[in-house]
């Protein structure tokens, strides 16, 4: 192709034709894309240093299939559970395949085969005929489900969706930031919170807590600080976002916390901004924007000057411009003993990068979020899956929508999110995939972040890819590109 056409994204822009030979200070490479196929892209002007690109690859050529649910529930399993599913479905009357499943090996976990019980094969346009036969295989007590072979994770043709930030360091006037958006507790689609901030571009941040109350899941599974306030305490050794200013890069964090009263009685704390577990010390902030456990314990509240104004029990709300530090079970002995009204309390607070064993300075400019795995480090593809805890089929093998964030050589961003879960339109990528594509869109360090239902990448007010879910889902805490 001699030209290709420049979409100006915002509201006043208009549509401008360009020569090919029109050089970006940031662009995505001339290679072919990693994942094969054929490509086409377009590329959108935010502003200075900021183009967002719109690619599509490859076509669709993937099926359904019926996959046998194994005696765990589950869509694999070992050799002799398999073997003993193929026969149940032979008896049935239907023809099964035993298929050898390989989750493929990461750079801190070995690989390991696995074996599904599969039947039959249908195109795209047959989806109803494979549902003929789950009713069949269910009237013989055989348990079964619909699977569409673009998201095995093996060799596919595509289609992909993609929607791609390079962000040059050198030309870029603004600056990076998290959001959590009105509250802890509380989850916030990402649109939400671009438009309180401002944000010229936002995408969804890391994993958050679906396995605590309902009322308190925008809480985040790791790390989380934002302007300087550590909001969320690290899961130690894993992958994170480091920002300030305009500058990026991903590293491992561990973070610790300890309170220190007037007497110089000294403990440690083990979270902050999340439901306390027996026995624990817990930190509040007022952005958890909920009351503190109503578990019989005993809760501290702290002035902004550190003076404890109160001892009380547990259960209530953390007034605005407070802390509370909260303690359950036998804890609260420490803090009968040690936590007196009128007192101080102060709390020594370390975020802790373990690529260079420094901590970070704790500025107003400084935000961390915490991502899902490592995908690429010094430029090689490594996904650090086992210390990240994602080491399983589902979530190394399997495609999915994903968000993604890199760093250049140069000190450029990389924000993509490819799309999935949309048969025939777009597959999404698996772990091993999404670290291929960072590698070759220039990132020479690069986090995977929260995706499937939450992947959403935001322009202005808008959100421009298409999540899963069919709307955009509300998540714990989000990425923003400010102008």
């Amino acid at each position: 192709m001699s030209r290709r056409t420049l979409v100006v994204g915002l509201a006043t822009a208009t549509c401008l034709t360009v020569s090919a030979a029109t050089a970006y200070a940031a662009d995505l490479p001339a290679s072919e894309f990693p994942l094969g196929g054929p490509t086409a892209k377009s590329v959108s002007s935010l502003g200075q240093g900021v183009e967002l690109f719109t690619l599509k690859a490859g076509k669709a050529t993937d099926g359904y299939t019926v996959t046998i649910l194994m005696p765990n529930g589950r869509d694999h399993g070992t050799l002799q559970d398999a073997e003993l599913k193929a026969a149940e479905v032979e008896a049935a009357g239907e023809t099964p395949s035993l298929q050898p499943m390989v989750k493929p090996q990461v750079s801190d976990g070995p690989a390991k085969e696995y074996f599904t019980v599969r039947v039959g094969l249908w195109s795209l346009k047959d989806k109803d005929e494979a549902a003929k036969t789950i009713k069949a295989l269910k009237e013989a007590g055989i348990k079964s489900k619909l699977d569409f072979l673009g998201d095995d994770g093996v060799q596919t043709t595509g289609p992909w969706n993609m929607k791609v930030l390079m962000i040059d360091s050198r030309r870029f006037r603004g600056s990076y930031a998290a959001s959590l958006g009105t509250s802890v507790a509380k989850r916030e689609t990402t649109s939400s919170m671009a438009k309180a901030a401002g944000a010229l571009a936002a995408v969804n941040g890391g994993f958050f807590n679906i396995h605590t109350l309902s009322a308190l899941r925008g809480e985040p599974v790791g790390v989380s600080v934002v302007g300087g306030r550590l909001l969320s305490e690290a899961v130690p050794g894993r992958s994170a976002l480091v920002l300030k200013g305009r500058t990026a890069r991903v590293t491992e964090i561990k973070t610790t916390v300890a309170a220190v009263a007037q007497d110089s009685a000294r403990v440690d704390v083990q979270g902050v901004n999340r439901n306390a577990g027996a026995d624990e010390m817990v930190l509040y902030t007022e952005e958890w924007g909920a009351k503190t456990p109503n578990n019989g314990g005993a809760d501290a509240v702290i002035d902004a000057t550190g003076k404890i104004v109160r001892v009380r029990a547990s259960g209530a709300a953390i007034p605005a411009g407070h802390r509370v530090l909260h303690a359950s079970g036998i804890a609260s002995d420490w803090l009968y003993q040690h936590a007196w009204e009128g007192w101080t309390m102060a709390f020594d607070t370390k975020v802790i990068d373990l690529r260079t064993g420094s901590a970070l300075e704790l500025s107003p400019d400084l935000h961390v979020i915490g991502g899902g795995v490592g995908l690429v480090r010094n430029g090689r593809v490594r996904v650090s899956a086992k210390r990240d805890g994602h080491d399983s089929v589902n979530m190394v093998l399997r495609r999915h929508p994903r968000t993604m964030v890199g760093v250049t050589r140069s000190g450029g961003l990389i924000v993509a999110t490819v799309d999935g879960r949309k048969p025939g339109v777009t597959v999404g990528a698996n772990m091993i995939e999404a670290a291929q594509l960072m590698r070759w869109m220039g990132a020479v360090q690069a986090i995977n972040l929260d995706g499937g239902g939450s992947s959403a990448m935001v322009i202005g007010k808008k959100v421009v890819n298409k999540p899963s879910d069919g709307r955009e889902r509300a998540v714990g805490d989000a990425l923003l590109i400010l102008p």
